[in-house]
């Protein structure tokens, strides 16, 4: 029996990577490198660096780790998707980087 069914999916306010691991069967490290390596289109994984590490988001989106699931992700969808969230997150970095100057006077 199933973990996890699409309408728990549907209802839950954030994913984890544990969860849509387990709803699709696999191992959370084989999720959390096919998003980093962008072979797995169901979120995107979004690499933060400071002076003294590295560390990984996950946004996993509902319907598209559903339609993974199911087989019916549209590569020309995804790839739209992932443009325009790469658009946002470079944005968002940005205003990080001018908040930061206004804030401590310093650029990170």
């Amino acid at each position: 029996m199933e973990k996890y069914t699409d309408d728990d999916i549907r209802n839950m306010d954030k994913i984890t990577c544990k969860i849509a691991a387990d709803y699709l069967g696999i191992s959370p490290n084989l999720l959390t490198i096919g998003m980093r390596n962008d072979k797995l289109p169901i979120g995107f994984a979004v690499r933060q660096e400071d002076r003294y590490r590295e560390n990984w988001t996950y946004a996993i989106v509902p319907e598209r780790l559903i339609a993974y699931k199911h087989g019916k992700i549209n590569e020309v969808q995804v790839q739209g998707i992932e443009h325009n969230l790469e658009t946002i997150i470079k944005e968002f970095t940005e205003m990080k980087k001018d908040l930061s100057f206004l804030l401590r006077g310093e650029e990170l």
